[in-house]
């Protein structure tokens, strides 16, 4: 049996409305109340303003409104595209990004096997130590991860607020590379291979039914075989209704340098600064 997607599907369900003369039904950026007559309109308002949860959405009987089912349909076919479908070559090029691979050689064996997307594939380990940027300050990493989308929606603003900031304070950087189905703990390897101080991987995040698109951002100062988790410094939530991606680029480089000189990242970033207030 043909597998159809699921943003067809719901395609096929509005087409289907559009032909019975219910009309073409619209989703508008901003979430509008599907309550009718709420006791407090103000308080319900606020609170729709503060989460991006499915709250003040209305139902019909014991149900959700066609428009919010639909509309949930949706984001969870956005949600199941990011993870599978691949990055845009078109943005590869424009940024003009080296593709390495991990070992993952599909998208099944990168959700079921952590380890494969941990590591380089032997060709691209080859390529980086023989035409990676060598002994710089920072090195870029560029992942997809678990969402292609927050990569094609945030990488072109932020990578060039990122470097254009990194210059501007005279940190040195290594060509940025894109890898192909990578995780965070595969920066550790590309470090030992460049020689770098500090490696920053920006990785898609998985995706949820708020956004499809969050980014983040892990930095981690010499990675060693004795690394642990609470040496990286995180910066998540990287989007359009997060932190700007153009934002995040400014702040980044901010936070890199400020790694630089501490010579820490992490936990021990966080008690260096505490000792000198």
């Amino acid at each position: 049996m043909k597998q159809i997607n699921m943003e067809d599907l719901v395609q096929r369900v509005i087409d289907e409305l559009s032909k019975k003369g219910q009309g073409v039904i619209h989703f508008p950026e901003q979430k509008q109340c599907g309550v009718k007559n709420p006791n407090n309109p103000e308080a319900l308002e606020q609170a729709m303003k503060r989460t991006p949860a499915r709250i003040g959405i209305g139902r019909a009987g014991t149900r959700m409104k066609t428009g919010s089912y639909l509309q949930f349909r949706i984001d969870q076919a956005a949600a199941r595209d990011a993870v599978m479908k691949t990055i845009s070559p078109e943005l590869i090029e424009s940024l003009q990004l080296p593709v390495l691979h991990s070992r993952a050689t599909s998208m099944e064996e990168y959700l079921m096997n952590l380890d494969s997307g941990r590591m380089l594939s032997d060709e691209s380990a080859r390529w980086l130590e023989q035409h990676g940027d060598k002994n710089k300050d920072v090195q870029i990493v560029i992942s997809d991860g678990l969402s292609t989308s927050a990569c094609e929606a945030t990488i072109p603003d932020l990578l060039p607020a990122l470097i254009q900031g990194l210059s501007m304070r005279n940190v040195s950087v290594g060509k940025p590379v894109f890898i192909n189905k990578g995780r965070v703990w595969i920066q550790d390897q590309v470090a030992s291979i460049v020689n770098c101080k500090v490696v920053i991987s920006l990785i898609g995040e998985r995706p949820g039914l708020a956004t499809a698109e969050s980014l983040s951002a892990y930095m981690i100062y010499k990675p060693d075989a004795n690394t642990v988790e609470s040496d990286r410094t995180v910066i998540s939530n990287i989007h359009k209704g997060g932190t700007l991606p153009i934002e995040a680029g400014a702040y980044l480089a901010e936070l890199l340098e400020e790694i630089l000189m501490y010579q820490a990242s992490g936990v021990k970033l966080s008690q260096l600064r505490a000792i000198n207030g």
